[in-house]
């Protein structure tokens, strides 16, 4: 894993001093809520990507649907790996009328000491998706399936930032299939691409709706996926647990609300969210058009999942050499 430990030292500069958040619980919170007449989403990361997308096509469809009266407002609050956005929410306790969208970085960036606060600090709203990865190699690679590298006992995969789904993906295959991998982090998606067609990595696990073209056109050739059911648009592709090797992991997509927001309140907005879901609108613009699986979560339920998703990332780290 040397690839690896050489980029530790690297990313541990990257620390973003912020200052401390004294979060003191409120006393008094109503029992009874009632909608205020806008709620402000905020996204951490920029206009364009997936989390403002997933986040204003919900919206949109929220208000279309006539689901809510609210007034939607989408805020970009970026910088720090997350850590920017999830402060300032994190400051607005008891704030019934305000989400925030979760991404892998709502809970790597506190867990390298990037953010004043973690997943602890937020109120549960609920998980709207999930993002399985899809694996793919060059077409002319000699990787057929997860065989053919188990019987090579050796592979090489590209990631975006060490602490990242495709990382842990090749970890959770390293071990499972007993194999020696090495990971070799990039600046972008499209640097992994180009390092995966110029023949530089053996793999890569990409976002469905930005590798599909490329599978479609022939540039590549889909051996696996990272979910636990096959994918619509590649029904002839196994996942990994088909082809006898146990991992699971995929992308969640959802949101959180302030901490000590009433439950009253945050099972009102979840379930404005569970009805937006089951709309045709939701299948078409978003489930179908982006090739993601369809989850919901809410409550103690969603809780429960975000626990497990900072438990696999905090095994991730420490095997980094990041966490003691």
């Amino acid at each position: 894993m040397s690839t690896i430990r050489k980029q530790v030292a690297a990313l541990a500069l990257a620390a973003i001093a912020i200052p401390a958040i004294c979060l003191v619980p409120q006393s008094g919170i109503a029992k009874d809520f009632e909608p205020g007449s806008s709620v402000t989403v905020i996204v951490t990361s920029s206009p364009g990507g997936g989390s403002d997308t997933v986040t204003r096509t919900l919206t949109d469809i929220i208000r279309e649907e006539g689901i809510s009266d609210a007034n939607f407002l989408i805020e970009n609050r970026t910088g720090g790996s997350g850590a920017i956005g999830y402060a300032y929410v994190a400051h607005r306790m008891g704030d019934e009328n305000m989400w925030a969208n979760i991404g892998v970085s709502f809970f790597t960036t506190p867990l390298l000491g990037n953010s004043p606060v973690t997943y602890k600090d937020f109120t549960p709203l609920a998980a709207i998706a999930e993002d399985a990865y899809v694996m793919a190699v060059a077409r002319d690679s000699k990787i057929t399936g997860l065989k053919s590298i188990k019987d090579a006992g050796h592979m090489l995969s590209g990631t975006t930032g060490i602490v990242a789904d495709p990382a842990l993906i090749a970890h959770r295959l390293e071990e499972a299939m007993g194999i020696e991998v090495d990971i070799v982090p990039f600046e972008g998606d499209g640097e992994v691409t180009a390092a995966l067609l110029g023949g530089h990595i053996d793999v890569q696990f990409g976002n469905p709706s930005e590798i599909l073209p490329l599978i479609k056109n022939g540039e590549m050739r889909a051996i696996a996926v990272s979910g636990d059911r096959r994918l619509e648009a590649l029904p002839d592709v196994p996942t990994m647990q088909e082809q006898g090797v146990d991992v699971v992991l995929t992308q969640l997509r959802g949101f959180v609300m302030p901490p000590e927001v009433s439950e009253e309140a945050a099972a009102h907005w979840a379930s404005v969210i569970e009805k937006a879901l089951a709309t045709k609108a939701w299948k078409e613009r978003y489930i179908d058009r982006f090739n993601v699986m369809p989850k919901f979560l809410a409550g103690k339920e969603f809780a429960a999942e975000m626990d497990r998703r900072n438990d696999d990332y905090t095994d991730l780290m420490r095997q980094l050499g990041l966490l003691k």
